[in-house]
């Protein structure tokens, strides 16, 4: 389902550079010029105030909220490391005005505990996904976007907290998670005819940023998890995993390698180039929803798309935005 979202993009920036009001006013103009649906700060009369900590998880609350929700995202660029991100003042003011919050946990977006601690509000209403999910804290995993059981939980949870702020509007929310239900049905389908169509399919990864993914189209992910987590933390691996990984691509021992494509380094740029003079194809995915392009399904979809690609005839998708 594709939707005429409208985001407010607060920041999307790293550790490196902060937003002052003038810098976020000029990126705020020139994404209209390039088309990626900016608008108004400002809600409009009678819109419930909402915040995404992260751009996929907006996207699903402008989905089921739809024209009763103004939505900011936080963490909005596909092409910076979101684990870098630092929360500037806007960002801060935004979360503090909100009425609803959808954020990640497991330790993704700490950020948002800390805006939230500092600005209490009895009336806000938060989601968070990995509480929704019932995982602990120790979930080594963070990326919960992927698992395909994710956004329909969230959007449950949507109805519930919408229509406890609009009761009025509660049919309408519930017809839009009904819609959007059904929207993720084309993913769910794909993930299970890569799964009879290519069982066990052996990849290699950078971090785990897709593994909920590839975990449901019954791939075999070679890459030691110790390996994936460690360039997830930003912490130098065991030289024996290194090996190991670049021996998966020289012994050919993988049909596709998918790499994190916002967060490359020297380690990861190594890999990227050995799977390339292997002949290994090279998917690479991403843990900021790519915009405009995409909403979220149709995100997952060209995820999946690009791994079938990949396997089916050794085509590379580097990039999913053209």
């Amino acid at each position: 389902m594709r939707i005429g979202l409208t985001f407010v993009i607060v920041a999307a920036v790293s550790s490196a550079c902060r937003l002052s009001a003038a810098s976020l006013a000029s990126i705020v103009a020139a994404a209209c010029v390039s088309g990626c649906g900016v608008s108004t700060v400002h809600a409009g009369k009678g819109q419930i105030v909402a915040v995404g900590a992260e751009n996929e998880y907006a996207n699903v609350i402008s989905q089921i909220g739809g024209r009763y929700v103004s939505v900011t995202a936080i963490e909005s660029n596909p092409n910076t490391d979101p684990h870098t991100f630092e929360a500037s003042p806007s960002v801060a003011q935004a979360v503090g005005a909100a009425q609803l919050v959808v954020q990640n946990g497991v330790g993704y977006d700490t950020f948002m505990n800390k805006i939230e601690s500092a600005s209490p509000s009895s009336a806000r209403r938060t989601i968070d996904v990995q509480k929704l999910l019932g995982l602990p804290d120790s979930t080594p995993n963070p990326h919960l976007w992927y698992k395909p059981e994710t956004m329909p939980a969230v959007a449950r949870a949507l109805v519930a907290d919408l229509s406890a702020l609009q009761p009025s509007h509660a049919a309408y929310f519930a017809a839009n998670e009904q819609r959007f239900d059904a929207s993720l049905q084309p993913w769910y389908r794909a993930l299970k005819a890569f799964a009879a169509r290519y069982p066990r399919t052996p990849v290699a990864v950078t971090e785990p940023v897709g593994d909920y993914m590839l975990q449901a189209a019954d791939t075999t992910i070679m890459t030691p998890f110790g390996l994936q987590a460690d360039i997830m933390n930003g912490v130098d691996p065991a030289p024996q995993d290194v090996t190991l990984e670049n021996n998966l691509f020289a012994d050919h021992r993988v049909k596709v390698f998918l790499y994190n494509r916002q967060v490359t380094d020297s380690l990861t740029s190594s890999f990227l180039a050995a799977a390339k003079r292997d002949g290994i194809p090279v998917v690479g995915v991403y843990e900021t929803m790519p915009t405009p392009a995409y909403d979220y399904q149709s995100w997952m979809i060209a995820e999946i798309d690009a791994l079938e690609r990949a396997v089916a005839n050794r085509t590379s998708t580097v990039s999913l935005l053209k």
